[in-house]
């Protein structure tokens, strides 16, 4: 491989040929130097291949510095640009700045203090890509950070908002509630371009039409009873962001006349007012009903539904992807043992399989207010079965009476016992991690050791791959 490649590039452009090959010698080894006697000629050099410095004189005939280096970083932005002239002032070195200029330096050139600049140019640059890059890894890896699943139908939805979040599009989120729609709507403003505008929220069936439309609007000072200063709304609040009206099916009818407007036409007038207000938002929604039904039921207006269905996500509840259960609970475990200053390390598998049993009405969200409850009250560094709230545990044993557990799998044949339980979820976790004792383990939630003694227990110790049924 050639070494010169991996060298910066620089660009030296000055209408003086001693200038440019006394630089050219200067730099040579440290640096690949390409030289331009012109502007015009410096930028078709420009277009030909990339370039990492451009060391530019201001004074030039025909393009001038200044305006070589505003055309030059019009076409590539991360162009470390130092002007050189001998004819240095104040002025010039302001307006270069301006223009986007990474330093100034005066002719005759001082040698080694253009290699201390160029490195430390470089070194900046560098820290910065790596920053861009590091801030693009954390946020597609971690955009989604707290919505913690392994399920196949929540990577669907991930792939959706990952789809949807650089777009303008008006999302529609559906599920349950408890199922995280508000998580998902903070995932897509965090990976979309209005991740540095502000996130606004507003939980619609919280308040009162009066009320709701004063918190969507703002409010004029005297436009009501108690409105005793001007107040902006929520919709001014989210400008150059994301606005997300949570349950939005509990608006009421002449409120989402006014909303499907300001989707129509990005404008508004305050309640009490007559200023037209712009704004630049984006709007996600959510819902916990079928909100096709309400149009159908003439409870929810078909051009406004129309208008925020542009893309819709559905969150499946809990109870349909009861793999992510112990991933949940370690999860939160870890959280609250943090928060409450507990020392509680682990859980067992007997409190994950009845966990796992149960059917979740109140989806994450109740999960988490278990897990909470089972750590506050902790007495020991592990959670048992014995600490899974009463109600749980009494639901999970009526159920397996009844034939209606919901784990996974499920059999056609009645219920199962807790061990039956805790059999079935390890054939399902090695069945997902193709035999991959290791990786089934973490996502129940136990180490390779306990894995290990589990299989030996239930006399699946050669199960190498569930899914195929070959042994070792």
């Amino acid at each position: 491989m050639n070494e010169t490649a991996e060298l910066p590039v620089v660009l030296v452009v000055d209408d003086d040929k001693n200038t440019r090959e006394g630089l050219q010698r200067a730099l040579e080894g440290r640096y690949r130097v390409l030289l331009a006697e012109s502007g015009e000629r410096a930028l078709e050099t420009l277009a030909e291949r990339p370039v990492d410095v451009l060391l530019s004189d201001v004074r030039m005939p025909g393009m001038d510095g200044l305006t070589l280096l505003q055309r030059a970083l019009a076409r590539s932005p991360n162009l470390i640009c130092i002007m050189l002239t001998a004819y240095g002032n104040v002025e010039t070195a302001v307006e270069a700045m301006k223009r986007g200029a990474a330093d100034f330096l005066t002719k005759p050139v001082n040698l080694d203090h253009l290699e201390m600049l160029l490195a430390r140019a470089l070194r900046a640059r560098d820290i910065e890509q790596e920053n861009r890059n590091l801030r693009q890894q954390l946020d597609t890896r971690y955009g989604l950070e707290n919505i913690i699943s392994i399920s196949p139908r929540m990577n669907e939805v991930f792939e959706t908002i990952k789809l949807t979040a650089p777009t303008q599009a008006t999302v529609l989120l559906q599920g349950e509630s408890g199922t995280g729609k508000e998580l998902a709507a903070n995932a897509i403003h965090r990976l979309s371009s209005r991740a540095r505008g502000p996130f606004v929220a507003v939980h619609c069936a919280a308040l009162s039409a009066t009320l709701l439309e004063s918190e969507l609007f703002g409010h004029e000072k005297g436009a009501f009873t108690g409105a005793t200063e001007r107040r902006k709304g929520r919709f001014e609040m989210a400008d150059g962001g994301t606005l997300f009206l949570d349950e939005i099916s509990e608006i009421d009818p002449s409120t989402q006349i006014k909303l499907l407007r300001v989707l129509e036409e990005r404008r508004f007038e305050r309640v009490g007012g007559r200023e037209t207000i712009e704004v630049d938002i984006r709007l996600l929604a959510a819902t916990n009903c079928d909100l096709r039904a309400r149009v159908e039921e003439g409870r929810f207006r078909s051009d406004l539904f129309f208008r925020l269905d542009v893309v819709t996500i559905t969150l499946p509840p809990l109870r349909e992807r009861l793999e992510d259960v112990p991933l949940l609970c370690r999860h939160f475990l870890k959280e609250f043992s943090a928060k409450h200053g507990k020392n509680v390390e682990d859980i067992t598998a007997e409190a994950v399989s009845v966990l796992s049993a149960y059917a979740w009405p109140g989806n994450v969200r109740e999960l988490r207010n278990a897990i909470e409850r089972m750590v506050v009250l902790s007495r020991g560094p592990r959670l048992t079965a014995r600490d899974v709230p009463a109600p749980i545990r009494l639901a999970v044993q009526g159920e397996a009476h009844s034939g209606q557990w919901r784990g996974e799998p499920r059999r056609a044949g009645g219920g199962e016992s807790l061990e039956e339980a805790e059999r079935n979820m390890i054939f399902a976790a090695l069945r997902r991690s193709n035999g991959n004792r290791t990786e089934a383990a973490q996502q129940l939630g136990i180490s390779r050791r306990t894995m290990q003694r589990k299989l030996k227990r239930y006399r699946m110790e050669n199960q190498e791959n569930p899914a195929t049924g070959a042994a070792s």
